[in-house]
């Protein structure tokens, strides 16, 4: 049974058809990569699958069960997470502290509670060496690389124990050995059991760690298929719409 189903979803904004009838399947341990030309509908997409919009026609369900999100909150309550392409960090904080942000631990009786930081390093720590990152959980974001950023973005998505992860173009702006660093981070979470999808540009990325491709050309998904029986060369003709489906 697929984690999560989406049934025939489509979203107007107005006169604005940004989807129209789109049917996607998500399972555990599975990396599907989501591309298409800017304005192809994958971030609408995306933010319907993590509660910022309702659909406005289609369903979703999760191991079977129909869902309707009214908030991002929703979704996360059902194990949906999301890494955005701004990472959404503190600079000025501790990767362990960016970790549990909005998430803190406490101990204490009562009202007279103060921040857990032994066990926030801790489990932080514990998630890094899970990830095989070397990021630790006392460094300052500000002064990290790209790749270790987006350590700390993931295991700030493992701490919630997901089910899905949704990442918005995580290799975009960073250098070659930062981007083999996150294509690993991506690895670990499917090796986990957990569903990934990635939106990304970058053809290569996707090639090298998705196990499905789906390709959307002006809100229609005119691909969704194993990407051993794709090609570079076909993704590109389906993205400028020189194939017209596969």
């Amino acid at each position: 049974m697929a984690v999560l189903e989406l049934s025939g979803v489509s979203k107007h904004f107005g006169a604005i058809q940004a989807l129209t009838d789109v049917s996607l399947s998500l399972h555990a341990g599975e990396v599907v990569g989501l591309m298409g030309d800017n304005g192809a509908g994958k971030s609408t997409l995306v933010k319907i699958v993590a509660g910022n919009y309702p659909p406005s026609d289609g369903t979703l369900a999760m191991e079977g069960r129909p869902l309707a999100f009214h908030k991002p909150a929703d979704a996360r309550g059902e194990g949906i997470e999301v890494v955005y392409q701004d990472l959404a960090l503190c600079d000025n904080l501790s990767a362990a502290e960016n970790v549990y942000l909005g998430r803190e631990l406490r101990r204490g009786i009562g009202p007279f509670k103060i921040l857990d930081y032994r066990a926030m390093y801790q489990r932080a720590g514990e998630l890094f060496a899970e990830l095989k990152s070397e990021t630790r959980p006392r460094d300052l974001v500000r002064r990290m690389s790209g790749g270790q950023r987006q350590a700390v973005a993931i295991a700030r998505t493992r701490l919630a124990d997901p089910k899905i992860v949704l990442m918005d173009e995580p290799t975009a702006a960073i250098s070659v050995r930062q981007i083999t660093e996150v294509l690993s981070l991506i690895r670990r979470l499917r090796d986990h059991g957990i569903a990934v999808v990635l939106i990304s540009h970058r053809m290569p990325d996707v090639f090298a760690v998705a196990d499905r491709i789906v390709v959307l050309r002006r809100g229609v998904k005119v691909a969704d298929k194993p990407i051993a029986q794709s090609s570079p060369e076909e993704v590109t003709g389906l993205i400028t719409g020189a194939i017209e489906t596969a």
